[in-house]
């Protein structure tokens, strides 16, 4: 059975599950991965959903606030055995939920070239493609999308 917790970025089984996405990240974008780490540090104002079957981390993903109307969707992962179940669009819908409590309007992300799967996920959850936004302005393995609330 799958659960959802919602927890802080300190949470050591999602940083366990963010040491495998970086990993992930490196195979898939080996010349990128100096460039875009920094991009990714979350901080105490992150909001975090973790996935567990029974009590393992199977996937998780976050948001941290861009302004006042504007959060920004990071660090979405789910283990390779658990993909293609919809745990990550439970994670993806469980984050704009909990961003709409919190009074936010817009969720924006950026996602890679090289991840169709993650791309299609995000069309079908009604994400559509905006100009790359600051960090991303002039990576071209970049794609931007929003979606509002």
């Amino acid at each position: 059975m799958i659960t959802f917790r919602h927890t802080l970025f300190s949470n050591p089984d999602f940083k366990k599950l963010i040491v495998e996405l970086d990993q992930e990240f490196v195979v898939r974008y080996p010349f990128l991965h100096d460039v875009t780490a920094s991009y990714n540090l979350l901080n105490e104002l992150a909001r975090v959903i973790i996935a567990y079957e029974n009590l393992t981390p199977v996937a998780c993903g976050a948001f941290r606030p861009v302004d006042d109307m504007t959060i920004e969707i990071k660090r979405m992962y789910t283990t390779p055995p658990h993909r293609n179940k919809g745990i990550g669009k439970k994670i993806l819908t469980e984050l704009e939920l909990w961003a709409l409590k919190e009074g936010f309007s817009i969720a924006i992300l950026e996602t890679g070239i090289h991840q169709p799967e993650a791309i299609a996920a995000y069309q079908k959850s009604g994400y559509t493609r905006i100009p790359n936004f600051a960090p991303y302005t002039d990576i071209k393995e970049s794609i931007c999308m929003r979606k509002y609330l």
